[in-house]
């Protein structure tokens, strides 16, 4: 733990004090897009920078470099071998990190938009985004293992991510044109505004 508190330390410094940077971009967003007559204005704004803030700080430590560039294009052998050969500790972080590099991608995509409020949709798109890093490991010799178990934790990481969001996925608009949380709204407001029904 202390090892990786000395590699990235500084990456956890970083993202925490950006947090109210981060905080206050998404209260200027959503008033922005509620003057400009966006729909979902806070949902939106606050997903967006959400999957910014939680997803930055993991790209820049994947693309630091490091000392051993390689390719295991074989599934589950990079992730058995780090069970095997890393202690507990270290095994716990790689692996955790893994699943958390796309989590925030997965929790707030859904949320942001009923194109993405799927299971499916939510792994298409952080198995691309996984991919990509993994090319760019390789494609700029950092130094970097380019591993296919990695885009397998990171896709499941976005989707576990999903999962726990899933009360607030966005979704899709009405026959109408009224999203349909907001007709739902609606419907309660006039049963309890027309009273008990009489027998």
């Amino acid at each position: 733990m202390h090892e990786t508190w000395n590699a990235w330390g500084h990456v956890v410094v970083a993202a925490v004090l950006a947090l109210p940077v981060a905080a206050l971009a998404a209260f200027l967003l959503a008033g922005h897009r509620r003057r400009a007559g966006h729909p979902a204005p806070r949902r939106t704004a606050f997903a967006d920078v959400a999957v910014v803030a939680g997803t930055a700080p993991w790209i820049w430590m994947i693309l630091t470099p490091g000392t051993a560039r390689g390719v295991d294009l074989v599934p589950l052998v990079d992730l058995a071998d780090q069970i095997v050969s890393m202690s507990p500790v270290a095994a716990f972080v790689q692996i955790g990190g893994n699943l958390l590099v796309f989590a925030a991608l997965g929790a707030a995509l859904p949320v942001r938009s009923p194109r993405f409020a799927s299971l499916t949709a939510v792994a298409a798109v952080a198995a691309t985004a996984s991919l990509t890093v993994e090319i760019l490991q390789y494609a700029l010799r950092i130094g970097r293992v380019s591993s296919v178990d990695d885009v397998i934790l990171n896709t499941a990481g976005a989707v576990l991510a999903a999962l726990a969001t899933r009360r607030w996925w966005a979704r899709p608009p009405g026959p109408r044109g009224a999203p349909a949380e907001d007709r739902e709204v609606s419907r309660r407001r006039s049963r309890r505004a027309a009273g008990p029904s009489r027998p």
